[in-house]
């Protein structure tokens, strides 16, 4: 492992088809008022993030990587519905006596075909433990042309960060897909195991990987109709 300030993250690669700028297209921004800015979790050789202790301030060592840091994506058709998933790590979730080391943060922008050129933004699914927040679809002061805009905060009933719509101006990172990690770095992000008990695996569990991916879609469906 190496130490969270130190992973190199992976440059933003040129999209070669039409999933890759879609998933570009619609990059959310994140605005972040509490805990850690997200940092790259894994580098080309496949090398992870060791994370931190959750000693000290929410946010202690953990206000922006000096390398630059990363959100990670990968997409599918779901029902008849174009997913694209967005996590982002944090190098630690909580302080206190409840520490972590590890987090994920995760959106799901759902739109119509990632093949039209003007393609439709359907709605956002922001899914945190079992609680489910979406707008279907979003409303405008939500958005900044074609990203939704979200804000990584401290929820009233967790000492987490959590992921709500807002207003503020937030800022974007270097995106990667899942298929466009280096083979080692996709490996590594399979076999780590970020978290320490069952109870914790919905946040620490890295969410892209095949195992979890599908299932964090379905439990992601904001629309009406069954899924």
């Amino acid at each position: 492992m190496v130490d969270h300030d130190k992973v190199k993250p992976f440059s933003q690669p040129i999209p070669t088809n039409t999933f890759e700028e879609a998933a570009i297209k619609y990059k959310p921004e994140l605005f972040v008022s509490y805990g850690c800015h997200p940092y790259p979790a894994v580098q080309a050789n496949g090398s992870v993030s060791a994370g931190l202790e959750g000693s000290g301030p929410v946010d202690g060592e953990c206000k922006g990587s000096p390398l630059g840091s990363q959100v990670y994506s990968r997409s599918a058709w779901y029902n008849d519905k174009w997913a694209i998933m967005y996590t982002w790590y944090l190098p630690k979730g909580r302080n206190g006596k409840l520490q972590n080391r590890h987090f994920w943060e995760t959106a799901v922008v759902w739109i119509d075909d990632p093949t039209l050129d003007n393609s439709t933004l359907l709605g956002v699914s922001l899914n945190y433990e079992d609680r489910l927040v979406k707008k279907v679809p979003v409303n405008g002061q939500y958005l900044n042309e074609s990203s939704v805009k979200l804000e990584s905060y401290e929820a009233a009933k967790s000492p987490k960060p959590s992921l709500r719509f807002t207003e503020k101006a937030g800022k974007t990172q270097d995106l990667i897909a899942w298929e466009q990690l280096t083979g080692k770095a996709r490996k590594a992000l399979i076999t780590t195991k970020f978290y320490s008990s069952p109870l914790e695996s919905v946040t620490k569990e890295m969410p892209l990987k095949d195992e979890v991916f599908l299932k964090r879609l379905k439990d992601a469906w904001p629309f009406q109709n069954k899924n």
